[in-house]
């Protein structure tokens, strides 16, 4: 089935990393030479996706600046006779038709994605978490999932094994196999408190595929986790009325919300960047006779 849509919800205040965010959104933080969000966007278009919704709030401009033409620094490149990093610049302007709009009130992930059912009309769409960079050497993550829908349920999870420590941190899923890397999803518990409402060590992150029906579910749930509206709520009546697949993803995540993940990032993805990736490994190599 093809999939043309993907919304990403963008509107977290990014505490985890705060000063760093006062002013500036996590998803604009440099990977190497590009803002993270670039790496979810090209992720998406990879996968055959055209049109994006980015759900923003108070303070990202710096989001919509990115992705939109900069005739001053374009007119200096061309003088300059740069035209390869010319080309470069003016190509994120025309990644995909990508709009936004903003979270006025900051209700939860539910109610974010409640604000993409004018963008997203009658058709199964991807989601793709803001903060959440997944580099896959084979297939993009979310094509993984886009591949799953359908199949063996009505919407697809993108989901890791948590370590146990940190499940209650995430939300947990009911899974049963299917074949290799796929699983039945048929319940979910948002940041399970006791050890008894642990299902499993599987956890979403970062990706999922939807019907549109989920709208209408959204708009009939209650605050939960938080006191906020929780996609996880929303998901679980799916689950538990007709299944979900569960893909767990091939590809390295990178959290972006936290301090030790942007780091993570640098690294490893400065170690494949052909501009980067030798200076990097003779650099590691030797600070690393000194710790």
């Amino acid at each position: 089935m093809k999939i043309k849509k993907a919304v990403i919800p963008a509107a977290g205040f990014g505490t985890r990393v705060l000063p760093a965010t006062k002013n500036m959104p996590k998803e604009m933080f440099p990977i190497v030479d590009k803002p993270t969000i670039q790496y979810i966007v090209e992720e998406a278009v990879a996968a055959g996706i055209t049109d994006i919704l980015i759900i923003t709030n108070r303070g990202k401009n710096l989001m919509e600046d990115h992705f939109d033409y900069a005739p001053e620094l374009e007119a200096a490149l061309k003088k300059a006779g740069k035209n390869d990093i010319l080309e470069e610049v003016r190509s994120i302007a025309n990644l995909a038709d990508i709009t936004f709009i903003r979270q006025k009130e900051m209700k939860g992930l539910g109610h974010a994605v409640l604000k993409a059912k004018s963008f997203v009309g009658n058709e199964p769409f991807a989601i793709m978490f803001g903060d959440g960079v997944i580099h896959s050497e084979t297939k993009p993550a979310i094509k993984q999932l886009i591949d799953a829908y359908g199949v063996f349920g009505d919407g697809v999870l993108g989901v890791k094994k948590v370590p146990e420590s940190e499940i209650h941190k995430y939300g947990s899923l009911k899974v049963e196999p299917i074949r290799d890397n796929l699983f039945k999803c048929t319940d979910m518990i948002e940041k399970p408190q006791r050890p008894e409402d642990v299902m499993s060590l599987y956890s979403i992150t970062d990706r999922v595929v939807l019907p549109p029906s989920i709208f209408d579910i959204l708009e009939d749930t209650k605050p939960g986790a938080g006191g906020e509206i929780q996609l996880t709520d929303a998901m679980k009546v799916i689950a538990r009325e007709k299944g979900m697949t569960a893909v767990e993803m091939e590809g390295k995540r990178f959290d972006i919300g936290n301090k030790f993940g942007i780091l993570e990032a640098n690294i490893e993805l400065g170690l494949k960047h052909p501009e980067t990736k030798d200076k990097l490994r003779e650099y590691i190599k030797e600070i690393a006779k000194t710790l």
